[in-house]
C-alpha cells in the first residue's frame, strides 16, 4: 500500500460541504446529500474497483471553498505512478471539484492531524453592487469598512487563546469535552484592488469559527468599538457578545501547511 497525498480545489456552492453526511454514501445516490469527500471517493472507488477512504486537513461547512485543500487516501495499485491520479481523478471528478497536485507520502501520513496550520481566506466587495457570477465568491458589504480599525481587532488575535467567544452551538468537538482554545498564527485584512480580504491562520479552527471571527470584527468595526473593549469582549468568552455568523460565500480553505509541505 502506497499514500498518496492530493492538493484539490473545489466550489462550495452545491454541496453539503466536505464531510460525508451520517448515513450517506459515497456514491451519492438519490436524496443523499451532496458532499466532496463522497464525490471523490466516488471516483476512486471507480479506479480501485473498491471502496477508498480518503482523510482530510479541513471538513468545510456547506457552501465553502477549497482552493488548497488537502486530503490522502492508501492505494494499492502498483502500476500507476502518484502524479497520474491528478489526470485520472479529474477525468471522473464533477466540474466543480479539480485536482491540483497529485503526490507520494510517507506511509501513515493523514491529511489531518499531520497539519500544522490551516490558512482560510474570506473575500468581501465592500461599497458596490456584486455582479450575479462574483456573488458565489465574495460577501457584499455596504459601506467600506476601516481597515485600520480592522487589523488594529485582529492584533488581538494572536498566540494560544480560548476562543469560545466564537464557538458556535452545537459544536461537536466542544459537546464531546474538547478545548475551545486555538493557537492563531496570524490574522489581518489587505485591500485587493476593490475587494477586501480577511485572512486568518491557525493551527485548527472551531466549528463556523472563521465565519464567527469575520463577522464579530466586522460588527464591531461597524459600532466604532475601540480595540481596548474589544479585547475585554473576547476575554468574557461570551458568546451572546459576539457578532453575526456571517454567510458561506466569499470563504476559501485557502492552504494547509505541514512540516513539509505536501501542498507545494
Amino acid at each position: 500500500m502506497r499514500t498518496i497525498a492530493l492538493r484539490l480545489a473545489y466550489d462550495g456552492t452545491d454541496f453539503s460541504g466536505w464531510q460525508t453526511q451520517a448515513g450517506g454514501h459515497s456514491g451519492h445516490p438519490k436524496g443523499q446529500p451532496r458532499t466532496v469527500q463522497g464525490c471523490l471517493e466516488a471516483a476512486l472507488a471507480r479506479i480501485h474497483k473498491r471502496p477508498v477512504a480518503v482523510n482530510a486537513a479541513g471538513r468545510t461547512d456547506a457552501g465553502v471553498h477549497a482552493a488548497g485543500q488537502v486530503a490522502a487516501f492508501d492505494t494499492d495499485i502498483e502500476s500507476m505512478e502518484p502524479e497520474r491520479f491528478l489526470p485520472a481523478l479529474n477525468s471522473i471528478l464533477p466540474r466543480d471539484v479539480r485536482i491540483l497536485e497529485s503526490r507520494p507520502e510517507r506511509p501513515g501520513f493523514h491529511a489531518r492531524f499531520d497539519a500544522r496550520a490551516r490558512t482560510y481566506r474570506y473575500f468581501f466587495i465592500p461599497g458596490r453592487q456584486v455582479l450575479p457570477h462574483e456573488s458565489r465568491y465574495a460577501l457584499h458589504l455596504r459601506l467600506r469598512p476601516d481597515i485600520a480599525l480592522l487589523n488594529a481587532y485582529c492584533r488581538l488575535l494572536a498566540g494560544e487563546m480560548d476562543c469560545s467567544i466564537f464557538a458556535a452551538a452545537g459544536d461537536s468537538s466542544l459537546v464531546r469535552g474538547g478545548s475551545p482554545c486555538r493557537n492563531i498564527h496570524r490574522a489581518l485584512f489587505l485591500v485587493q484592488g476593490d475587494r477586501l480580504v480577511f485572512e486568518i491562520a491557525a493551527n485548527a479552527f472551531l466549528w463556523k469559527m472563521v465565519r464567527s471571527v469575520a463577522g464579530t470584527l466586522l460588527h464591531y468595526e461597524g459600532l466604532g468599538t475601540p480595540p481596548g473593549e474589544l479585547a475585554d469582549i473576547i476575554a468574557s468568552c461570551d458568546r451572546k457578545l459576539a457578532g453575526p455568523t456571517i454567510p458561506p460565500q466569499g470563504l476559501f480553505l485557502w492552504k494547509v501547511s505541514y512540516p513539509v509541505d505536501v501542498a507545494g
